[in-house]
């Protein structure tokens, strides 16, 4: 949980992060929440009653600094896309908790923000077609099963093929990338992928989970992207979108490293790169 404090911390240093453009999002509603997630599982995470298997399954202990997170970043996403459709493009420092489903959590993520977000967005009617474009190394398959139903939320994972989850979740568009693969490769899929995605969805805005577990260095990763790879896709999926005047929010996804500072400044690169645009933009 470190890793969002220095990321703060970080993009302060580096002159990014300032009060104009700084905005904290509150506690999710239950009404929010509820759109992605059943009203039983919600009350048993939250109030510390799931048992040693769904605990497990989450992979995270529970503690009272893990329920406001929970609760606060899908909030943080949602206000995340909010801000993009005002300005263009805008980045949580948090969010792409892509694997917890509509009554179980898994994989690090109690709460899915990415799926919370989408039906936000839908159910207030502010956009028509939203597409998510998860780019973390794993399979966004909690993000998959919630919105299997919601055919104005296209779901896209590019991942690698023999990474967790064992058992993959069906999304609207499945790209698995080979274990091993590198940066001229993997590039090339993303931007087909994202033309792709475009063209055929056309949507009023795309969610972007900007994992860098990609990264050769990761231990969850086994991909072989180098640090200039990682930077290339993120620009290359913010310009795109940008240059087809498509608002984008970005997530920072997973991304695993006791090097803690090394971490944080790989999940950096999206901000950078989305700072950068948004000079464009202006």
């Amino acid at each position: 949980m470190e890793k969002f404090a220095l990321l703060s911390e970080l993009l302060s240093q580096k002159g990014i992060l300032h009060r104009s453009n700084l905005f904290r999002p509150g506690r999710a509603r239950v009404e929010l929440m509820s759109l992605a997630h059943c009203p039983h599982y919600i009350d048993a995470f939250t109030h510390n009653s799931l048992d040693t298997k769904a605990l497990r399954r989450l992979g995270l202990p529970w503690s009272e600094g893990l329920i406001k997170r929970s609760w606060v970043a899908p909030n943080g996403t949602l206000l995340t896309a909010q801000l993009a459709l005002r300005h263009g493009i805008a980045c949580h420092l948090a969010g792409g908790t892509h694997h917890a489903h509509r009554d179980f959590g898994s994989g690090f993520c109690a709460f899915n923000d990415l799926a919370v977000a989408a039906l936000g967005l839908l159910n207030q009617g502010r956009v028509q077609r939203v597409l998510i474009f998860d780019c973390d190394v794993h399979q966004g398959d909690g993000t998959a099963t919630i919105l299997a139903e919601t055919p104005e939320a296209f779901t896209c994972s590019i991942h690698c093929d023999k990474n967790f989850p064992a058992n993959k979740a069906t999304s609207d568009l499945d790209v698995e990338v080979t274990k091993g693969c590198g940066d001229d490769e993997y590039l090339e899929i993303v931007e087909r992928t994202l033309n792709h995605c475009l063209d055929q969805v056309k949507p009023d805005i795309v969610l972007y989970d900007a994992g860098v577990d990609i990264y050769q260095g990761d231990p969850l990763g086994l991909l072989n992207i180098s640090l200039a790879g990682l930077r290339q896709r993120d620009r290359l999926v913010l310009e795109t979108c940008t240059r087809r005047t498509i608002p984008v929010a970005t997530v920072i996804g997973g991304g695993y490293d006791d090097d803690r500072p090394a971490l944080v400044a790989r999940h950096s690169i999206v901000v950078e790169e989305a700072q950068r645009c948004f000079a464009r933009l202006g």
